[in-house]
């Protein structure tokens, strides 16, 4: 029986927590609040993972297979609160010799012209995408220098969770209610089972052939967000959704006053356009495949019923 700390209540990190101790692992995991599912095998303790010299996490670490980075800081506050989370994560991976197995997302990247795979240059310009990149770049030196042993799994929008779908789309379609989009509803898009996330976060943990490497998590084939959400309608029995986008313009003045929402406009390239992840590597290197679209909604459906 091995102990896994994971960083991060979030969906992911709830995710991976429950799949390890279901599989008979002990797990801990630490949010600033000390959330967590109940479980028997899971320990959860309120710590700030980001201090200043990295001794609190250093020492919940001690002894772990890996540490899991799955934190979710407001996209309003990437740019003060990543840095010294990502530094604080990396030192206790080196000091405790931990696997350090993070959580990410595409938007190192940045705009693209095609699908995206593991190979596609991390361009983005805007220093919040940047940012990303920037965290991937460090671990990876640090793995190439011998200090760490680091991987990533990289995801698109999660179908479970607290992103885009959940909370302007899937409650007024499961619902019944008219759902304002903020974003364009017919772009193809790939969305990404949280379950996936974990499945693939606590497989590159314990493989060494992922050590090194970013992996994209196999997802369902892309669908536009009209297309979501008409699926995710017949999958909770209820009417067929009722969609409307927010105008551009009004979504752009709307962020002058509202946070989150003129973070949008940072990410909009990805919905004016295809938006398009390859998960071939994973499938191919580990046999891991996606769960079924319906599956992934159907829990997406219970969540909002709570």
């Amino acid at each position: 029986m091995s102990l896994h700390v994971i960083v991060g209540a979030s969906a992911s990190g709830v995710a991976t927590a429950r799949l390890l101790a279901d599989r008979g692992d002990r797990v801990r995991i630490v949010s600033r609040r000390g959330a967590g599912p109940q479980h028997p095998a899971i320990e959860r303790v309120a710590a700030n993972a980001a201090d200043a010299d990295a001794d609190q996490l250093t020492t919940l670490t001690e002894g772990a297979a890996a540490l899991y980075n799955c934190a979710n800081p407001p996209y309003d506050r990437w740019l003060t609160e990543w840095p010294p989370l990502a530094a604080s994560l990396l030192t206790a991976a080196e000091r405790t010799g931990a696997v350090l197995a993070s959580m990410a997302t595409l938007y190192g990247y940045g705009p693209v012209a095609g699908p995206m795979t593991e190979n596609t240059p991390l361009n983005a310009d805007h220093p919040k995408l940047r940012l990303r990149a920037d965290m991937w770049r460090t671990a990876l030196a640090a793995h190439q220098a011998g200090r760490v042993r680091a991987t990533e799994v990289r995801s698109s929008d999660l179908l479970q969770g607290t992103g885009l779908l959940s909370q302007t789309v899937a409650k007024p379609v499961v619902t019944g209610k008219l759902a304002f989009a903020p974003e364009p509803l017919d772009q193809p898009h790939t969305w990404t089972s949280v379950n996936d996330v974990a499945a693939l976060l606590v497989t590159v943990a314990g493989d060494e052939r992922a050590w090194g490497k970013p992996w994209h998590v196999p997802s369902n084939p892309p669908m536009t967000l009209r297309q979501l959400a008409t699926r995710l309608s017949q999958v909770a029995g209820a009417p067929a959704p009722k969609l409307t986008q927010i105008p551009y313009p009004l979504l752009w003045t709307a962020g002058i006053i509202v946070p989150i929402v003129r973070e949008l406009r940072i990410t909009h390239y990805q919905w004016n356009r295809p938006f398009v992840m390859d998960s071939t590597a994973a499938t191919v290197t580990f046999g891991l495949e996606h769960q079924p679209i319906d599956d992934a909604l159907r829990e997406t459906a219970q969540l909002v019923h709570g």
